[in-house]
């Protein structure tokens, strides 16, 4: 049964950083694409970030380009999403989410299974 369980989320002032995890179950992280995609309040999900299968190349949303950064334990079967120099704008819902198939783009209709999400908050 796949299964992915967010961790990390937080409140953090403009400028701070936070990591977030992705606890993957029943498969193994290195054969699944694996996305970060938010939602704020009253607005569509947007896809963050994502990790392809097989070659492990990563995307980035323009919003987010040189802040956050993806990465992938595979032993652990985990997945990160480090982010840095937070906006206020990047408050919302994060989920992690997971693909069979070769995602190299950041839409949240490319996602087979989802997690729970987590809340990040970035104000003063």
């Amino acid at each position: 049964q796949v299964r992915l369980v967010e961790s990390g989320g937080g409140s953090v002032e403009p400028g701070g950083s936070l990591r977030l995890s992705c606890a993957a179950s029943g498969f193994s992280v290195e054969y699944y694409s694996i996305g970060w995609i938010r939602q704020a309040p009253g607005k569509e999900r947007e896809g963050v970030s994502c990790i392809s299968s097989s070659d492990s190349s990563t995307n980035y949303a323009d919003s987010v380009k040189g802040r956050f950064t993806i990465s992938r334990d595979n032993a652990k079967d985990m997945v990160y999403l480090q982010m840095n120099n937070l906006k206020p704008e990047d408050t919302a819902v994060y989920y992690c989410a997971c693909a069979q198939t070769y995602v190299t783009g950041n839409s949240p209709n490319d996602y087979d299974y989802w997690g729970q999400g987590t809340q990040v908050t970035v104000s003063s």
